[in-house]
């Protein structure tokens, strides 16, 4: 098993996944625009994951992957109904709606045909304030709670990781949200996390 990824981008989520669950596996550091990662993965995104003779692309379709192989650890969908669905819920509005929110932000040349660097500005404005929107959802369902779905850790925390942690890089200081600013906190302390954010060199 390898999981290919860039530092700091969602790929660290099934990362954190397959550390908690002392998988073997190699982490594979790629360049954007790289011809051989492209031969791998033509989108040229990350995470891309080789299992099982076949190339694995999507985060959330990996975690679930991950998980699957390893259902004793509880960290997927494999409960009741209703348990499955607050996971996946929970999943799809990290993938689909709090992810793509910072896609203007890093990115705020393909938001615009107007290449002026006041528009550009004016992107990246919009896109925090839809970040912003995000985060205090997030941070009211995390008052008083440990994990985000369940009661238990599980995929969806790890994929909370990297959209959390890229915050930090918005005016708005992730202090401001009280109950997910711990979350973080706790989640960053944990060993298995640690030892992914190691490996992509995001911590010492």
């Amino acid at each position: 098993m390898r999981l290919f990824y860039f530092p700091g981008s969602c790929a660290l989520a099934p990362h954190i996944v397959l550390e908690w669950l002392g998988a073997e596996f190699e982490a594979v550091r790629v360049t954007k625009g790289d011809p051989d990662y492209l031969e791998i993965n033509p989108l040229g995104v990350v995470p891309a994951l080789e299992y099982d003779g076949r190339i694995h692309t999507q985060a959330d379709a990996i975690l679930h992957l991950i998980s699957a192989l390893h259902p004793n650890a509880g960290l997927g969908g494999h409960g009741t109904p209703g348990e499955n669905y607050e996971l996946n819920e929970w999943m799809a509005f990290l993938t689909g709606d709090l992810h793509p929110a910072f896609f203007p932000f890093f990115s705020p040349a393909r938001y615009t045909t107007d290449d002026s660097e006041s528009a550009r500005d004016a992107v990246k404005a919009a896109s925090e304030l839809r970040v912003d929107h995000f985060y205090s959802y997030l941070d009211r369902h995390l008052d008083g709670r440990e994990f985000l779905a369940g009661g238990r850790r599980s995929i969806a925390d790890a994929y909370a990781v990297p959209m959390l942690r890229w915050g930090r890089l918005l005016e708005k200081p992730l202090s401001d949200y009280p109950a997910l600013h711990a979350y973080l906190g706790r989640m960053e302390a944990d060993e298995g996390v640690r030892r992914a954010m190691q490996e992509q060199g995001l911590i010492r």
